[in-house]
């Protein structure tokens, strides 16, 4: 019980790696404030988890919607342990040039400014409980994506990002640190793995990129994050976390 009456304020909870995570909190003993744009889905999830947990309907790219929502978690458990920034979009797959301003703007909002407002509005709170801040970012900020330029530049940023906020608010006693997982097989994936040219090699090209084995599911995401907000990591800040089976090491046969 790594998570023991812990408030973590999930974004982007109700369904891929956040679903995972979110399971993962509660199960390890923490409190999850799920805020997503799916209520429905939201509302589903939390009540699976059992007594104690939220649904917040929540648009991350709207700065009064990120204001509602921290303060809807202080008002209904009086503290803040934890917010892990996991919501994200993955479209468009196509080169820089061929990517509209509305898609650019979208991705910026949604992947990398949410960033902002959840630190604006629960930085306060953080600093009381000297609390975490996780950032789900991708190996593609760190390697580069071919098709998905706009992509890798949100999740590059937020790698910076996290660097300097960790720098920020060590003195707080607040530690900031981002997961970056290569494929992980959840609903965003898999309609990726469908809108390509060839949906049916999909699988196995996922399977073959991870050198310790298939394509994961997000509970190894879940399972990392758990690690990063609970004391075990105490000393862990500023750090970019892996989880890619090792995609993308050394030359491949």
């Amino acid at each position: 019980m790594l998570l023991t009456n812990r408030v973590i304020l999930l974004t982007g909870g109700a369904d891929g790696i956040g679903r995972k995570c979110a399971e993962a909190y509660a199960a390890a003993g923490a409190k999850v404030a799920i805020a997503d744009l799916s209520d429905t889905r939201g509302k589903e999830l939390a009540g699976t988890l059992g007594d104690g947990h939220l649904c917040l309907k929540c648009d991350v790219s709207h700065d009064d919607q990120v204001a509602e929502a921290v303060q809807q978690v202080l008002e209904t458990y009086g503290r803040l342990d934890a917010i892990h920034n996991n919501a994200g979009i993955a479209g468009p797959s196509t080169a820089l040039h061929e990517t509209t301003d509305g898609e650019w703007d979208d991705l910026l909002a949604v992947n990398l400014k949410s960033i902002y407002f959840t630190t604006k509005y629960g930085i306060e709170a953080l600093a009381k409980s000297r609390g975490v801040i996780l950032n789900t970012s991708s190996m593609a900020g760190v390697i580069g994506q071919a098709a998905h330029a706009a992509y890798a530049a949100t999740k590059g940023a937020i790698n910076a990002l996290t660097k300097s906020m960790a720098l920020d608010y060590a003195p707080l006693g607040v530690r900031v640190n981002a997961i970056c997982p290569a494929a992980v097989w959840t609903p965003m994936l898999r309609q990726w793995a469908a809108d390509q040219p060839d949906p049916a090699s999909m699988s196995a090209y996922l399977d073959a990129i991870h050198p310790l084995g298939p394509c994961p599911e997000g509970d190894v995401v879940a399972d990392a994050a758990v690690f990063l907000l609970s004391d075990q990591a105490r000393f862990i800040t500023g750090h970019l976390l892996h989880l890619s089976g090792g995609a993308e090491l050394g030359y491949r046969r």
